[in-house]
């Protein structure tokens, strides 16, 4: 029963925490996603060199992308013309971080952790990019795949793609897209691996004793490695990761090990893993695990032997749950607050997500041919807005919508392929269900 009540109470303290750097950092996802959108990040990604490398770093850190979204988004920068060290470089950087993460970072493992988590991204990103450009043997521009898609290969004068992206996505003004993508489409991508994060977090807080790590695992690099080996299958966001690191680091976890865990974590997963074999090659797919690794290792090794450890035990959660002053906190009554208000946001969620389950998607349009395919590994509104923008900007599809829940794509228009379907889902890292 102690363990029960105690587990409750970590639970609440670290989503007070939380909650307020949440809610404002999803405020700012909103805010970018009005400010910033696909087609102004499309335009600086399509040159074979530093430049471009760079950039896509750049717009990736800010981006609140869950780990799956950053697949689909990733492989559409490199379907419209992103190249190889331009769309590795956004993968690798943009699951490590978003603004969302960061406000976290600040406010569980403090003011240093949150600088250079962006600062690691971004280099970890930029020297990804750069490797799989040298790795890469084409000398040109990677040529995109002869899909009929005229607003994806910039060939316009035949199509109007600004009209066919108005066509199934009702105009709303910026302030309604704002809220909606912060507090619905954006939350309902990672409350599932938010909950999980907060959940794994209290466990770790009650069951392992506050000495594990320098007990039983000793050495700051063996730490690393057993946190790396652990990290690397494992599907967590970058939001999630934090208080699973903070209360890791309270166990006795080194710092720079925490890094391995906060990079690692959000970039690498099988999905991903696989994803990249499958559409970028094999020799992309280690370029990336390798960047990423090596960057790991490496900001790890710097952080334990050339920064003093005092930098990173200033952390919000550590002084709270501790019981020791130090750490400025926000006021109880806004803490609560913000838990209560995301608690029923979440709610809100999974409620709008059980009607759009019920929802059949309708509409005969006469004349036309209708088609409807399951599309399995779709697993957030990113990776629904990416196929609904590929296979809606085929010159033969008029309507693309998805049902996200019952993973179903709807398509109606003329002489519709499945094959030609498949060959487009198949390029954008899905797959095409046989049986439907």
């Amino acid at each position: 029963m102690d363990y029960i009540n105690q587990f409750i109470i970590d639970f609440i303290e670290i989503l007070n925490e939380m909650s307020p750097y949440l809610m404002l950092g999803f405020f700012f996802a909103g805010v970018l996603k009005v400010a910033f959108p696909q087609r102004f990040i499309d335009k600086y990604l399509g040159q074979k060199n530093s430049k471009s490398v760079l950039n896509a770093s750049l717009i990736g850190i800010p981006l609140p992308l869950c780990s799956c979204g950053v697949i689909p988004t990733g492989i559409s920068f490199f379907k419209s013309g992103a190249t190889k060290g331009s769309s590795v470089s956004f993968l690798i950087s943009t699951p490590q971080t978003g603004v969302d993460s960061i406000l976290v970072t600040y406010s569980l493992l403090g003011l240093p952790f949150a600088i250079i988590r962006p600062i690691i991204a971004l280099a970890t990103g930029f020297f990804g990019g750069i490797l799989t450009n040298k790795a890469d043997n084409s000398n040109e521009i990677t040529e995109i795949e002869d899909t009929n898609d005229c607003c994806a290969t910039g060939k316009k004068e035949n199509c109007d793609c600004e009209t066919s992206e108005a066509n199934q996505n009702k105009q709303k003004s910026k302030l309604y897209t704002l809220f909606h993508y912060a507090f619905v489409e954006f939350l309902q991508d990672i409350s599932k691996w938010l909950i999980i994060g907060l959940l794994l977090a209290a466990v770790i807080s009650v069951l392992i004793p506050d000495d594990f790590f320098t007990s039983f695992i000793g050495s700051d690099l063996i730490g690393m490695f057993v946190i790396l080996i652990a990290s690397i299958p494992l599907y967590i966001c970058a939001t999630s990761s934090v208080p699973v690191a903070a209360v890791l680091m309270m166990k006795g976890l080194s710092p720079g090990a925490a890094l391995v865990f906060l990079m690692a974590g959000p970039a690498t997963n099988a999905a991903t893993i696989t994803v990249l074999n499958k559409v970028l090659g094999k020799k992309t797919m280690w370029t990336y695990l390798i960047s990423i690794i090596s960057g790991a290792i490496v900001f790890g090794l710097l952080i334990d032997n050339f920064l003093p450890r005092e930098w990173f035990t200033f952390g919000g959660l550590h002084h709270h749950m501790s019981g020791h002053e130090g750490h400025w906190e926000l006021p109880n009554w806004l803490q609560w607050a913000s838990s209560i208000s995301l608690t029923l946001l979440i709610v809100n969620g999974y409620i709008q997500k059980y009607i759009s389950s019920k929802k059949q998607l309708q509409i005969t349009v006469s004349q036309k041919d209708e088609m409807f395919v399951r599309v399995n590994g779709m697993k957030c509104n990113h990776c629904k807005n990416s196929v609904e923008k590929h296979i809606g900007a085929l010159q033969n599809i008029d309507i693309a919508e998805v049902n996200l829940e019952q993973k179903i794509l709807r398509m109606v228009g003329t002489s519709i392929s499945q094959s030609q379907i498949r060959k487009e889902i198949e390029s954008l890292g899905f797959e095409l269900d046989e049986k439907m």
